[in-house]
């Protein structure tokens, strides 16, 4: 593997980092997108058997703050339990921009690895071309080890920088595809808990 990191020159270095970055976001964003971390099962129905007991309060929000993004979308939306619905409702909408701008975190980077690996690979494979048209002399001859250095910069760059744009793309997709699903999963469950919280409101307002 040396061999190789020798043969394709100082370009391959960049690659190296970009995909070094690309694999700590990977692995990152695999262990914090899982749903058991954002949409915590059982956690409306828990939610809403405390409201009834205890009403919201601060111990109740504190706990949900805390507990998940998920539970920050309910503590919001309880914060102004005691207003209308449409205010209940803009309020975990704001919530909601910071829960999905922090579930974002490091796409854009991830995604920037993906577009620019490439273009890398082709800074090498450019410097080893200059490296190839370096090893013709004068009178037309060639210095066959610089033009074998060369070559090696010129394909070795281009295939790491695939290596890399490729998974990277593929992951990128992927959790943009998870973020918006875990998205729709909490506005769902959160709507869910507007409309039990105000039609209790309003029967227990009936005489």
């Amino acid at each position: 593997m040396w061999s190789i990191v020798e043969a394709a020159g100082w370009p391959i270095w960049t690659i190296i980092l970009a995909s070094v970055i690309s694999l700590a976001i990977i692995f990152e964003r695999l262990f914090s997108l899982r749903a058991s971390l954002i949409v915590p099962e059982g956690l409306l129905a828990q939610t809403v058997a405390e409201f009834r007991r205890a009403g919201a309060s601060s111990e109740l929000l504190q706990l949900l703050q805390n507990h998940s993004p998920l539970g920050k979308l309910f503590a919001a939306g309880l914060r102004n339990v005691s207003v209308s619905r449409e205010v209940m409702k803009d309020a975990i909408e704001d919530e909601g921009r910071v829960v999905a701008h922090h579930l974002e975190r490091f796409l854009n980077t991830l995604g920037t690895i993906a577009a620019m690996a490439p273009l890398l690979g082709l800074l090498g494979t450019v410097i080893g071309m200059i490296e190839i048209f370096g090893s013709q002399a004068p009178g037309g001859s060639s210095n066959p080890q610089q033009l074998a250095h060369g070559i090696s910069i010129a394909l070795y760059n281009t295939a790491f920088g695939l290596i890399v744009a490729i998974p990277s793309m593929m992951f990128y997709r992927h959790f943009r595809a998870r973020v918006d699903g875990l998205l729709v999963e909490m506005e769902a469950q959160a709507v869910k808990l507007v409309e039990v919280v105000h039609g209790e409101r309003q029967n227990g307002s009936q005489p």
